[in-house]
């Protein structure tokens, strides 16, 4: 049975972890791999915990459930660890790619976290320096695209900035591939 690398993206409404997980999957797909990508969200408002899932695989996704049991989590809000257990069913040697001032070790310790890797970000800062903002949310999405690109090789960075490139156009496509090119040089592994 092929593997499936399952991603599991946790994060507040409007800071766009629904289009990373989109444009990650459609990333994937121009290398000719199968990939799946959805959101999980209710009623929730601007602001509020949200969380996608998206898969990864070279033969066919029939998995249609949500991911229980990551190899790869993705937290673009830092705010977050104070809410949700993130690494909950983190698989063992698995990856934490976090928006976060802290270096690897430090959120390691930080957060208890034993038998996975870390990579950091601090998405925010390259967010608000390019003035990646939606009513006044910073929105770090394609930076720590970026960071987990670099930390995963799950697919190459060029890959991605075509699929960015088919999604926006004019200064927001400059701005969204400034920060995507960023978080895969600035992304502190662990």
């Amino acid at each position: 049975m092929p593997q499936v690398v399952e991603i599991r993206w946790h994060g507040r409404g409007g800071q766009g972890l629904v289009v990373a997980s989109e444009i990650l999957a459609e990333a994937c797909f121009l290398e000719g791999k199968w990939a799946q990508s959805f959101p999980f969200f209710g009623a929730e408002r601007r602001g509020a915990p949200v969380q996608a899932f998206t898969r990864v695989s070279s033969s066919p996704i029939h998995i249609r459930s949500m991911v229980y049991n990551p190899d790869i989590v993705v937290v673009l809000d830092p705010v977050i660890y104070g809410v949700i257990r993130v690494s909950e069913g983190l698989k063992p040697g698995g990856l934490i790619v976090a928006n976060s001032h802290f270096s690897p070790s430090e959120l390691k310790s930080e957060m208890s976290l034993s038998n996975c890797r870390v990579a950091t970000l601090d998405a925010v800062k390259i967010a608000t320096e390019l003035g990646l903002t939606v009513a006044g949310l910073v929105v770090p999405n394609t930076a720590m695209l970026g960071a987990l690109v670099k930390a995963s090789n799950l697919a190459k960075l060029e890959s991605v900035v075509k699929a960015i490139q088919r999604r926006w156009s004019g200064k927001l496509l400059e701005k969204n591939l400034e920060a995507v090119k960023r978080g895969y040089d600035e992304v502190k592994l662990g």
